[in-house]
């Protein structure tokens, strides 16, 4: 029979889902990301169609060696990480980074569980599937926004406010939306007014009235 290989994110999933699987089953950890865009510059071609520049994270080179030595033993490899764009991505870029895509003696497989549990992970594994694109553009549309927003603004907070502060779509959205707000509230007049309520009597039954 031959050897498979799982590989998740987190560490701790592993000893679990290997007891699910048993003994012609290797479960490995990514660890999260193993490729990013490059901290030293933008990374983004803007000039052709935005096209991102991955690296191996700084650090990682151990850990994707040893992902690469087992994924050498394994007749089929397992795809297990989050059941998210983030994970998506993250399965995408261990499909590069563990030469996965020109693999031809190799089946790769994709596959997802929301819990771990005995069922989820054995179901998972009979459920296997593509990488969905979709979701790994989503990732990368969003991770290179973040770039693109961030390099170019961060800089000026750097100028004109202090040195270190940092930019990004999220951040910089929500300081448009408190500048905007700051400026209604500066452009305020205030007005006086006065609200005049009265109590209407018939008998023994009385309510309350406000004049508009």
């Amino acid at each position: 029979m031959g050897q498979n290989l799982v590989i998740v994110e987190s560490p701790a999933k592993m000893r679990t889902i290997k007891k699910f699987l048993g003994s012609s089953y290797t479960v490995a950890a990514s660890m999260g990301h193993v490729r990013d865009l490059p901290k030293s510059k933008m990374g983004i071609d803007v000039e052709h169609d935005f096209e991102p520049q991955y690296i191996a994270i700084r650090g990682k080179g151990e850990l994707i060696s040893s992902l690469r030595k087992e994924v050498k033993k394994a007749d089929k490899i397992y795809l297990a990480t989050d059941p998210d764009r983030e994970g998506e991505a993250i399965s995408w870029h261990l499909m590069t980074a563990l030469g996965l895509n020109d693999a031809k003696d190799k089946k790769v497989y994709r596959i997802t569980f929301n819990e771990i549990t005995k069922n989820a992970v054995k179901n998972a594994i009979k459920s296997p599937r593509e990488i969905n694109q979709d979701l790994v553009d989503a990732q990368q549309a969003r991770r290179i926004m973040d770039r693109l927003v961030g390099y170019m603004i961060s800089p000026v907070l750097w100028k004109k406010i202090r040195k270190g502060l940092s930019a990004g779509r999220v951040q910089s959205a929500t300081l448009n939306i408190i500048c905007k707000r700051e400026e209604e509230i500066a452009a305020f007049v205030p007005v006086e007014y006065f609200t005049i309520e009265g109590t209407i009597k018939h008998g023994q039954k009385s309510i309350k009235a406000a004049y508009y």
